[in-house]
């Protein structure tokens, strides 16, 4: 396939993966683990979760930075632009629509009750992406007690987000030596 070929078809997926992007950052994951994982196996699962990893430590929005750094791995710079680009269009286009309209859909019940319907179905698709990346993210099992205890800490302890990666990845460093020594060991 010819590069502009291949920007094309990155452009286009990403298209429609903007056009159905509700609900956050979330939902193109779900989108690519199926298309790029499932379907084409362009990408594994825990590079998917490694892009998605790096995308939210980065400035700016997770989605960007996803689309980015796929586009940057499948086309190079050229490819980063294209997928940014594709990504941003439909919501752009969504959102000048909605702007020029907003007096009408601002108390629109049909429009209020689609969003509401909208949402409730972006819950199991997010659901879905997060299964997904928790099976490509526990590498050792005393990882699922370090996803347990930042999952308690962070739904009633209040702690932050930011302490809580801090803690996996001090919880990474320890697992992950104690399981190299225990191979060399062997």
């Amino acid at each position: 396939m010819s590069k502009s070929n291949r920007l094309l078809r990155l452009l286009l997926d990403f298209i429609r993966f903007g056009c159905f992007t509700f609900g956050g950052g979330w939902s193109i994951i779900a989108q690519m683990q199926q298309k790029y994982v499932e379907k084409e196996k362009t990408i594994t699962s825990q590079e998917l979760l490694d892009l998605t990893s790096v995308a939210k430590s980065l400035p700016g929005t997770m989605i960007a930075n996803v689309a980015m750094l796929y586009g940057y791995r499948a086309g190079g710079l050229a490819g980063g632009f294209v997928a940014v680009l594709g990504m941003s269009l439909p919501p752009m286009v969504i959102l000048i629509i909605i702007s020029f309209f907003y007096s009408a859909f601002r108390n629109n019940y049909w429009v209020a009750a689609a969003m509401g319907g909208m949402q409730a179905a972006v819950v199991p698709i997010i659901a879905s992406a997060a299964l997904a990346m928790a099976k490509g993210s526990i590498q050792f099992p005393p990882c699922i007690l370090v996803m347990l205890a930042c999952m308690g800490l962070y739904l009633f302890a209040d702690v932050s987000p930011a302490l809580l990666v801090l803690l996996g990845v001090a919880s990474g460093f320890l697992i992950g030596s104690w399981y190299e020594r225990k191979g060399a060991g062997k």
